[in-house]
């Protein structure tokens, strides 16, 4: 099978271009060819924002190259991982005039709102669901902070509801949990197009044993992560006990404080993967305080690959992923108070935490391999051809 994988990368490379590449070299390894249109938003800084502007609606250059791409080459699938800002859904368009089938995996909630994360003044907004104009997006300048930047991004939502982009040219839609399906449906996406497959952890990193003596976070340093939350918590807990801190982003400056006034917090920056994965095997738990909905949670399924259990907040798909009471705790979104409750809940039940090791890493078996993830891909892909 050919594949034209599409995809628009970050500046700081994140989660959604770790599991864009996995996905990419798993179908490698078994054998498909795999073509791949990118784009980088590292060329913005070349662009003026009116032309990024109308990028972000309609890209010209990205349909040609793509409808360029699928004439000279008998492509079967065309799969778009992201297309925002640079690509834009004119490419969308260029594969349905090739006639060639397309799955759009919904990373995030691009779809739905202006900033596609349903975040906004430090806690979740859905203002703009469900609406056929995202105007509060732009009277609040949700997109980058900019009322100019959140009106393009909104011309581009308004533009593709008029054209059906989303209707019309995507023959199947990936989400990556239930919690994110039901709320595409919500935002009116075709319930029969949306199939649930999530990400998954390639190649297996192996158990850990957990005897290092101190939790681990691994992410963005931003607020819709909940760093405000967890620096709270940690000055609060007592006695202490040491947190490690993997990641870099806007509260950088607020971490690098804590480590002042709490020697128990290590600030260790940005990491190699091969560090981060052994500093989760180590861990005795990995903390996940996000305040917003998101769509998956790698770094819950990297920790259960690492029979690490994950404290996490019980709000959007990863308190779906994280089972409280099997494979870690849930503790209620933004509260440090609740934070510090379950980390003493865990010291104070070494026996019982150990049992959630086990289950952690029969968790990441049953549904995050590679193998049965290869699977569900092939299956998607096979739908949507015939």
């Amino acid at each position: 099978m050919r594949i034209l994988s599409i995809h628009n990368a970050y500046q700081i490379r994140a989660g959604e271009d770790e599991s864009c590449a996995a996905e990419q070299q798993l179908l490698r390894e078994h054998g498909h060819q795999v073509d791949l249109y990118e784009e980088n938003n590292d060329r913005i800084q070349t662009l003026n924002p009116i032309q990024t502007a109308l990028k972000t609606v309609w890209s010209a250059e990205s349909y040609q190259a793509v409808r360029q791409h699928l004439a000279q080459h008998t492509v079967d699938v065309v799969h778009i991982q992201n297309f925002f800002p640079l690509i834009s859904p004119s490419v969308h368009h260029a594969a349905k005039d090739a006639g060639v089938p397309v799955v759009q995996t919904l990373r995030n909630y691009r779809l739905l709102c202006p900033n596609a994360l349903f975040f906004r003044a430090g806690q979740v907004c859905e203002d703009c669901l469900g609406k056929p104009i995202p105007y509060p997006g732009v009277l609040h300048g949700c997109y980058r902070e900019s009322g100019a930047a959140s009106a393009a991004v909104s011309a581009m939502l308004v533009a593709h509801r008029l054209l059906k982009t989303w209707i019309e040219t995507v023959d199947c839609f990936i989400a990556l949990t239930e919690f994110a399906r039901q709320k595409f449906i919500e935002g009116g996406l075709p319930a029969d197009k949306i199939i649930v497959k999530p990400n998954f952890v390639n190649p297996d990193p192996g158990i850990g044993d957990g005897r290092g003596g101190y939790m681990l976070y691994v992410g963005r340093l931003s607020v819709e992560k909940g760093l405000d939350t967890l620096i709270e918590a940690w000055q609060r807990l007592n006695p202490p006990f040491p947190l490690k801190i993997v990641g870099d982003g806007p509260l950088a400056d607020l971490v690098e404080t804590a480590t002042r006034q709490q020697p128990a917090i290590e600030w260790l920056g940005r990491q190699p993967m091969p560090a981060v994965y052994e500093l989760m095997g180590n861990a005795t738990a990995v903390i996940f305080p996000s305040k917003w909905y998101e769509t998956f949670g790698r770094v819950a399924v990297e920790a259960f690959a690492k029979g690490t259990p994950v404290i996490a907040s019980k709000i959007g798909a990863i308190a779906e992923v994280v089972q409280s009471g099997y494979t870690g705790r849930h503790f209620c979104p933004g509260d440090p108070d609740d934070l510090v409750q379950q980390v003493k809940w865990v010291l104070d039940n070494p026996v019982a935490w150990q049992q959630m090791r086990q289950n952690a890493r029969a968790e990441f078996s049953a549904k995050y391999t590679a193998q049965a993830n290869y699977q569900m891909l092939i299956d998607i892909y096979s739908k949507v051809q015939r």
